[in-house]
């Protein structure tokens, strides 16, 4: 009977012409107007080109990126960068950088592990120290070409220069240089061991390295014991060496500033952030160095968990800077209870203490319900396995009853893939997706925080003190659509089909499409149909939606999503961890409104 009234309902209101027209999406133009922010990305991977410009624009900046092929990161066997390599043109970004303070730039985010490693995964690879040869021939030492650029961004005291850094994870990366998966365990395994705990920092950096390849009663690790070579090792603990060494004298650098070495310089405006690299529970090589380093931070430097979110922390920290904030009150909710554990094998720290720190970085503090400007939903890995429909449907209740309140939530999902697809399917017939301030759940626990944390606030924050624009607007709702999809929609059922697919059919590498050499047009053409299916119930929720508009001075408002199209898939790294895709949207609408407690267009 229930059924009947509501199909009556929805049937009276189509046919009395009531809802929105769905508009026709269309491709996004560039941000044309906006205080620009010259940035060097950490690799070509989408969490670190296409959805920090998301970001940027819809906080009103304009990004300003080097040529990709300076930046691009290329696996085994595939083909070579304009320089010649598998990794960025350090000489090419230095230059680049030194030509955007020249032509008057003032906002800068930049990622040392690309400028002075030629991206993250090379950074894990580079076991010396390499000359960097300019244009002109002119040869600098890694430590001279950081002392240039350095000392030439902090003579303009109107720069606000982010620089960001990454401790090096436990092992190299697997299909690059010549590591596979046997030796990425381990040197994972290896790496995990416990060493001597670092007692005082006067010598860190030395002692650091010292204790490198020692166990907790001061003797050596053998190779053997873990399948290695002295050689592999060796190397392994001269990467690291080396990165320890840069970050090290990139603080001390910046430290001497106003010295008697560098007068008249100042280093205020400058901000370090510092990312773990996939990390453990155990008492790992990294706990030394993070130690050290975390001796060497200045007032508004930060060393947090994550790193393929560093560019979003920075760019949301700029903008609340730039703006004054004072912080926000923020209610934080768990259902599935463990947070109180590391959310996956890559965390070194439990759930709840990686929320903890990004709540001091950003300004913000727990708070009762009730008395909360913005509430944070976090769905964690199943404490009893049998109760799972249990914890999300009870997250979806808060959800909806935020939402019923007007009240900006973000939302979490940090279960790991425990739920299956089983909370993204209720979600998605039960809530309002496109509703929601931020969103994530697609990589690793400590980054899906990271990243839900700094837009999340970035966007509450933009609606207090922001100029909307259509362009703000639509950069918003393409990061938080861009999240959702990736993750419902691909991670969660597409990429296993794709990796079947290339592992069983086309007896392929998932992790790189060119060893072997597959038939990646194949693989493409899955990708696409697959997508186009998966992304459907999903869109239609979205194009249902309503976002908040309006969040200031006592007032609130909303507007309609218009239509949404997803378009142009690939591959980024040709291997099938990740994709990219174009966010097409149409015009948004007046508020969609409602029969039924359901949403029409």
């Amino acid at each position: 009977m229930k059924k009947r009234i509501l199909a009556a309902a929805m049937a009276c209101a189509l046919l009395a012409g009531c809802g929105q027209k769905r508009t026709e999406p269309q491709p996004a133009l560039p941000a044309a107007e906006g205080q620009v922010i010259a940035y060097v990305p950490l690799d070509d991977r989408p969490d670190n080109v296409g959805r920090v410009v998301y970001l940027a624009e819809s906080l009103g900046y304009v990004l300003e990126m080097p040529e990709a092929d300076d930046y691009r990161t290329r696996l085994k066997g595939q083909p070579l960068n304009s320089n010649g390599t598998q990794y960025g043109d350090r000489a090419d970004l230095f230059e680049w950088v030194l030509a955007q303070e020249e032509n008057g730039c003032d906002r800068y985010v930049l990622f040392m592990d690309q400028l002075l490693s030629g991206g993250l995964v090379n950074s894990r690879s580079m076991a010396e120290h390499e000359d960097i040869v300019l244009s002109d021939g002119t040869a600098l030492t890694e430590y001279e070409a950081m002392e240039q650029l350095l000392t030439t961004l902090a003579a303009d005291p109107d720069n606000r220069v982010w620089l960001l850094d990454s401790v090096m994870r436990l092992a190299p990366t697997v299909g690059y240089d010549h590591w596979d998966l046997d030796g990425y365990n381990a040197l994972r395994s290896y790496g995990m061991q416990s060493r001597p705990e670092l007692e005082s920092m006067e010598f860190g950096l030395e002692r650091t390295i010292e204790l490198y390849g020692k166990d907790p009663g001061g003797s050596d690790y053998l190779a053997e014991d873990f399948g290695l070579t002295g050689e592999e090792v060796a190397e392994y603990l001269s990467a690291r060496c080396r990165k320890l060494e840069l970050a090290d004298r990139m603080l001390w650098q910046l430290e001497q500033f106003g010295s008697e070495y560098y007068p008249g310089l100042d280093s205020e405006n400058f901000h370090v952030l510092i990312g773990i690299d996939d990390s453990s529970q155990e008492d790992s090589i990294q706990k030394n160095e993070i130690a050290y380093l975390r001796s060497l931070l200045r007032d508004g430097d930060a060393l947090l968990s994550g790193v393929d979110d560093l560019a979003f922390k920075a760019v949301a920290k700029l903008y609340l800077e730039e703006i004054g904030w004072d912080g926000a009150a923020v209610s934080v909710k768990y259902f599935g209870g463990t947070e109180d554990q590391p959310a996956c094998a890559y965390d070194y720290q439990p759930l709840e203490n990686i929320v903890a720190e990004h709540f001091d970085f950003f300004d913000l503090q727990e708070a009762e319900p009730g008395s909360e400007a913005m509430q944070l939903l976090v769905l964690t890995q199943p404490a009893d396995e049998e109760k799972m429909a249990e914890y999300y449907n009870a997250l979806i209740r808060e959800l909806n009853g935020a939402r019923s309140g007007g009240l900006p939530t973000i939302l979490i999902d940090a279960g790991n893939g425990r739920y299956g697809t089983a909370f993204h399917e209720a979600l998605t017939e039960k809530a309002e997706l496109g509703w929601l301030i931020s969103y994530s759940g697609f990589l690793d626990m400590a980054i899906v925080t990271g990243t839900a944390l700094s837009h999340g606030v970035a966007r509450y924050a933009f609606l207090q003190q922001g100029e909307q624009t259509e362009t703000t607007e639509k950069a918003f709702a393409r990061t938080l659509a861009d999240s959702i999809l990736k993750d419902f929609c691909y991670k969660h059922i597409v990429r296993n089909d794709i990796l079947s697919f290339v592992r069983g059919d086309l007896a392929g590498n998932a992790d790189n499409f060119w060893q072997p050499d597959i038939d990646r047009d194949k693989v493409l053409l899955r990708l696409e149909r697959g997508m186009d299916a998966a992304v459907e119930p999903v869109i239609e929720n979205l194009e249902r939606s309503n976002f908040i508009s309006v969040l200031s001075g006592g007032e609130y408002a909303e507007r309609g999503w218009g239509g949404v199209r997803t378009e142009g898939y690939y591959f980024p790294w040709d291997r099938a961890f990740e994709i990219e895709m174009e966010i097409l949207l149409g015009d948004f609408t007046e508020p969609h409104e409602k029969v039924l407690g359901i949403y029409y267009k």
